[in-house]
């Protein structure tokens, strides 16, 4: 990872880009990539890892289908929380449709529903490979005499491949340290990339970013993280919108380049950019029709058809 972002930087430094790239805020993921060898310049990513406790004592088979993307009713207490992502294959140059994201985790107070399906459900990466669902932070339980962290249970499923059962953890919990398996650095358990930092919206709800990382057979556009020295979304606001989004993006070498959006299925809604570009700085409008439902989006820009970044926003028509 050093190194990529090392050489990325340098990239910026030395384009007429660079003022911009380093004073405006960019939208990271925890996937990440470096060089595997300097020789063959070969890009890899981290893979997404098994959690030391598996599956943990109360998992439910069956669980039921995750409807509009609310994994908690609205009623469920506790902070709400949005967890989305993209499905990519194992070096992150496919993404990886219709894989099965089987999630469950404890409530407010740390306890799970064992005799029903509340805050468990089942979702499918969609056409582009995103997944989303929104939910509320869970609560911590005793293990011994310690807590474990907030943490949410993932069984992810791509399509013909082997089921992979892990654990999703959080930033600044400060039981992290002192869990078996949230401490492990290092090994099949390693934890690293799977704690996520959370940033409050203007909702006041809770979001992260986790992209997952496994073996499956995907479609070859590229994942954003490792090609950012092509182009890059700098911002797209407000988020969430109501009619207008405002755009900003950057192209770095004279290129085709497409900006698209899509939504949860990955349909595409719009095309808001179709056409050969210098390198430079550039500006979109997205004004959905009025008839365009509320919900969760993603902006995606493509240099040579080759998807470089995605931005995730939301629509909340008053």
């Amino acid at each position: 990872m050093e190194k990529h972002t090392n050489d990325r930087r340098q990239f910026l430094k030395n384009s007429s880009l660079a003022a911009l790239a380093f004073t405006t805020p960019i939208v990271s993921h925890r996937t990440s990539a470096s060089n595997s060898s300097s020789e063959e310049n070969t890009l890899v990513c981290d893979r997404t890892t098994l959690d030391y406790y598996g599956e943990g004592p109360f998992y439910t088979d069956n669980p039921p289908v995750i409807q509009g993307g609310q994994l908690a009713n609205t009623d469920e207490p506790g902070n709400r929380m949005i967890i989305s992502g993209r499905v990519f294959n194992l070096d992150c140059s496919e993404y990886i449709p219709n894989t099965i994201i089987d999630v469950w985790h404890a409530d407010h107070n740390g306890a799970y529903d064992n005799q029903g399906y509340n805050l468990r459900g089942q979702t499918l990466s969609n056409d582009q490979g995103f997944y989303m669902f929104e939910t509320i932070k869970p609560g911590k339980y005793l293990n011994g005499n310690m807590f474990r962290p907030s943490h949410i249970h993932y069984k992810i499923t791509a399509p013909n491949y082997p089921t992979l059962t892990t654990q999703l953890y959080f930033e600044g919990d400060p039981d992290l340290q002192t869990d078996a398996a949230s401490s492990i650095t290092s090994g099949q358990y390693d934890a690293q990339h799977r704690i996520i930092p959370l940033t409050e919206n203007t909702n006041g709800i809770l979001e992260g970013t986790w992209d997952i990382v496994i073996n499956g057979d995907g479609i070859a556009t590229g994942v954003s993280d490792i090609h950012l020295d092509k182009g890059i979304i700098y911002r797209a606001g407000p988020n969430p919108f109501s009619n207008t989004v405002n755009i900003r993006y950057g192209v770095y070498h004279k290129a085709k380049v497409s900006l698209l959006v899509f939504d949860m299925k990955g349909r595409t809604v719009a095309t808001l950019e179709e056409r050969t570009l210098s390198a430079n700085q550039y500006d979109a409008v997205w004004k959905p029709e009025g008839d365009l439902p509320n919900g969760h989006y993603f902006i995606a820009l493509k240099i040579n058809d080759l998807q470089v970044h995605y931005l995730k926003i939301v629509r909340q028509k008053v």
